[in-house]
């Protein structure tokens, strides 16, 4: 059977020094995850492993995100994370050091009749 989407989550983060696109997306991905509780994983009786959970990071410069850091941590699933253009880069005048901000969308999938 296909996947159903059973939780759409948005979240928002930043890195206010150092131009960190992984640490805002980081910092995205766990305020997404701050919204939400998959009860439902217990309450059904889910296998953790049977949950599907796709993570998109949007961020200015996606290529200098570290997907593997990202990955670690989601608490269950199987995880897939890409980061694409989006978020946005607040020039600083007085320097080269942008504040960046990370958009995340966490969508949950299972097989469900």
């Amino acid at each position: 059977m296909p996947l159903k989407r059973v939780i759409l989550e948005m979240g928002s983060g930043n890195d206010l020094h150092g131009s960190d696109y992984t640490k805002a997306a980081i910092r995205a991905v766990e305020d997404a995850l701050h919204h939400s509780s998959l009860t439902m994983i217990r309450t059904l009786g889910i296998n953790k492993n049977d949950v599907r959970v796709d993570v998109t990071v949007g961020v200015q410069k996606p290529d200098q995100v570290d997907i593997e850091a990202v990955k670690k941590i989601l608490p269950v699933g199987t995880v897939s994370v890409s980061a694409v253009l989006g978020g946005l880069d607040v020039p600083d005048d007085a320097r080269e050091d942008p504040t960046v901000i990370a958009s995340a969308a966490i969508d949950v999938r299972l097989d469900l009749p």
